[in-house]
């Protein structure tokens, strides 16, 4: 989309934005002396504002490229604040009242519903990306092509604590069912913590069958470098050759150089690698979804954080981001019932 096109589609939005704040009691257009609304570029009062988003740092590239596209396109008087503690972390702070929008890389919890509804917060659900859970090692790593998720909760679920070798592993993942040789080196693992939504879908998708089927709790080990800072996984795993650790695909992508992203075979389909191919397919067996959640009553009362969603769900803004920040987009009819959440202010469970 080119910058003529994102200038005309920020006026557009913002300009129903301001239609809807019309029909709520909020500003209106400026009537010319014939009684006729002027050019809504013209006449609207100047946006201005804060909008505060925090969440998932997996998310966070998406809403700040839109923040400033939207600062550039839309109003330079927007302040929109973006950061990326992780999932849980910022929803946290957004059932506390001190976010209004919670990016995030899985869905919302029961218990993080039941605290906003505690605080009286309604909740919009919006999904806006796909991204795949790339396995890393270092670049160097010559020794390791492809994991099975037995493998995988060998590995790095709780059983796989004090294991500090790959080949540590070889009975636990073969007693599962794998025929993987695992290579007589360090193990070492740098991951996301249990603040993030990275880990939490981890969890979820790999690790939790084999932890309800042996009776562990639904968690990973403990011993091993965690951080909600996708930088920091980075620096890590490229530091050790025989390195362990899992990012989302974008962050891996953009690293390649550094690290190896391994195949992953589910035990159904074969080794498949993450690419936005295979992850849009969902043939990429560690595939998820990627959240906004916006608060109903910030977005009622704040014309600029309206605004800001209006923008971010319109025609093409994602796909313009996606294409600097490497997920994958949504389907058309993804999209569209994620416009038509937003449009409809359709609440979370309806």
């Amino acid at each position: 989309m080119s910058i003529t096109q994102l200038r005309r589609l920020g006026a557009l939005t913002l300009a129903a934005s301001f239609v809807v704040a019309a029909c709520s009691g909020g500003s209106t257009a400026t009537p010319t002396s014939g009684g006729n609304p002027t050019d809504p570029a013209e006449s609207m009062e100047p946006l201005s504002g804060t909008v505060i988003i925090s969440g998932s740092s997996t998310v966070e590239p998406i809403s700040a490229l839109i923040a400033e596209l939207f600062n550039e396109e839309v109003s330079a008087d927007v302040a929109i604040e973006v950061t990326g503690p992780g999932t849980s972390d910022g929803f946290e702070r957004f059932c506390a009242g001190e976010t209004d929008i919670s990016d995030a890389s899985r869905s919302i919890r029961e218990a993080e519903i039941e605290a906003c509804t505690d605080a009286g917060i309604e909740i919009i659900e919006l999904k806006v990306a796909i991204d795949g859970l790339s396995i890393i090692t270092a670049a160097a790593n010559d020794q390791v092509e492809c994991l099975t998720f037995a493998d995988l909760y060998a590995l790095l679920g709780p059983e796989s604590q004090g294991f500090d070798t790959w080949s540590d592993a070889q009975a636990l993942a073969a007693e599962l069912g794998s025929s993987t040789q695992f290579p007589d080196a360090p193990l070492v693992v740098t991951a996301p913590g249990e603040e993030s939504g990275t880990w939490g879908s981890f969890v979820e998708i790999v690790v939790e069958d084999f932890n309800e089927d042996r009776g562990q709790d639904a968690t990973t080990r403990p011993d091993y470098t965690a951080s909600a800072n996708d930088n920091v996984i980075i620096e890590g795993i490229a530091g050790t050759t025989t390195s362990l650790g899992w990012v989302g695909f974008a962050f891996a992508e953009e690293n390649q150089d550094r690290v190896k992203l391994l195949a992953v075979d589910d035990g159904e389909s074969g080794c498949i690698a993450p690419t936005p191919d295979t992850i849009a397919s969902n043939e990429y067996p560690i595939s998820r979804d990627l959240w906004v959640y916006v608060n109903k009553a910030k977005a009622d009362e704040n014309p600029a954080v309206a605004a800001y969603v209006d923008y971010y769900l319109a025609e093409g803004t994602i796909a313009t981001a996606l294409e600097t920040v490497p997920y994958v987009p949504l389907d058309a009819a993804s999209l569209a019932e994620s416009q038509d959440r937003w449009a409809n202010r359709t609440l979370l469970g309806q």
